[in-house]
């Protein structure tokens, strides 16, 4: 999945911009008529009142001709439009720039930079930079006794100036952080996706277990009569072909079985079963050396302290994901150390591959970054693994140390808990 999949813009939620296009409007109202009638100001406030009425019918149409709550990027553009148009008329009527109510013309381009793709954020930072500068030379007198005072040249052409400024730089941090948050956002929905998807596999392998408990005592009996039966008519060749071909199948039903078991020789206690972090990490290991042909050096350090903890899906997936990356970027050796003392446990991931790219080590643990320096784009990755199983594990109270290794040459992953937050997880 590329980057650019992960920063498509999400839709304009129509009731919450349809509200906030209403408090704008009350808002304009009101401060027309207030000037106008109670500061007695002198401009064209029936003009002025038109211009917010045409406000009010657009979003009407909004509210009622546009049934889904989600308006499409190109709606979404146009009636942004039209809010900087009709905000820049209403600036026209009144002073141009030099209005403090100015500052407002900012607003609907740091309101779409969370909503709507970057072209069409480029597109109303444009239009909104075109109002300011049209509006500098171009424009009605402040509404009169305002239009007495003598601004200086360099005050005037300062207020569009800082406008222009603060809007490039408003929505390049609302852009930004905006960015940001779609992807970490993408990135949190991918963890819960693979919790709902772990939580099925143990789901369907707890009932697979089941099942082959279950069926174990009625195939015992199948086999015991077919053996009585093979024994007794083993000297009919018709029927001696066709008990041992049931004998075969049987057999082969009770391999199926027990490989559908957790464990087939535990009778009833196999699912769920407390175990020791050195069990966890090798039962992770287990599962890639079937389709791995690396070395997985497992040490457990002498003094280790074992003691069982509660199964969990984050803290298994997270150590299946951190060795699975050894696995896929490690040369040959993927080296991992166990340690467990009165207060700590640890499990230190090492490999022998070619270890993190310099340039994105200070962002190991971010979602979506990929190095420049890496030859096999098809290994770079775009860290989500990383990020998911860190989230997952940090969420279990573990602290993780990213790095490359000193001693291995590749890359070095550090876990650790205090063991009573292991037992109390």
């Amino acid at each position: 999945m590329e980057l650019s999949n992960t920063s498509i813009s999400s839709p304009l939620n129509k009731t919450t911009y349809v509200n906030l296009r209403w408090i704008g409007i009350f808002g304009q109202f009101i401060t027309i008529n207030s000037v106008a009638f109670l500061f007695k100001f002198e401009f064209n406030f029936l003009l002025a009142n038109f211009v917010v009425l045409a406000g009010a019918l657009s979003n009407i149409f909004l509210f009622y001709f546009f049934k889904k709550n989600q308006l499409v990027e190109k709606i979404s553009l146009t009636f942004l439009i039209l809010d900087i148009l009709q905000l820049s008329f209403l600036l026209y009527l009144t002073g141009g720039t030099i209005n403090p109510f100015s500052i407002f013309l900012l607003i609907p381009c740091i309101f779409a930079s969370n909503s709507l793709n970057i072209k069409s954020n480029i597109l109303l930072i444009i239009l909104t930079i075109i109002s300011i500068i049209i509006l500098t030379y171009f424009h009605n007198e402040l509404p009169s006794p305002l239009n007495n005072y003598i601004f200086s040249n360099y005050y005037y052409y300062s207020v569009p100036i800082a406008l222009i400024i603060a809007l490039i730089f408003l929505s390049f941090f609302a852009l930004t952080f905006g960015n940001e948050s779609k992807v970490r956002k993408h990135a949190l929905d991918k963890i819960q996706e693979v919790i709902s998807k772990e939580q099925e596999l143990v789901s369907l392998g707890g009932q697979a277990a089941a099942a082959a408990h279950s069926l174990g005592t009625p195939l015992s009996t199948i086999k015991i009569i077919s053996q009585d039966l093979f024994n007794n008519f083993k000297n009919n060749k018709d029927i001696n072909k066709d008990l041992e071909l049931l004998l075969s199948q049987v057999n082969r039903c009770n391999e199926i079985l027990k490989k559908l078991s957790l464990n087939p020789n535990i009778e009833d206690d196999f699912i769920d079963k407390d175990i020791s972090l050195e069990i966890y990490v090798k039962e992770v290991v287990n599962s890639f050396k079937e389709i791995s042909d690396k070395n997985f050096i497992i040490n457990i350090e002498q003094n280790y302290n074992s003691f069982d903890i509660q199964k969990s899906i984050e803290i298994v997936y997270g150590i299946r994901n951190f060795i699975g990356n050894a696995n896929k970027f490690s040369k040959k050796n993927i080296f991992i150390t166990v340690t467990s003392d009165s207060e700590n446990s640890s499990i230190s991931i090492e490999d022998d591959g070619p270890g993190f790219p310099k340039d994105i080590l200070t962002k190991i643990g971010e979602p979506y970054i990929k190095s420049l320096q890496s030859k096999n784009k098809s290994k770079a990755g775009l860290g989500l693994g990383i990020f998911i199983g860190k989230t997952l594990l940090e969420k279990n109270k573990a602290k993780l140390l990213i790095r490359n290794s000193e001693t291995r040459g590749g890359a070095e992953i550090k876990i650790e808990w205090l063991n009573k937050d292991l037992i109390s997880n």
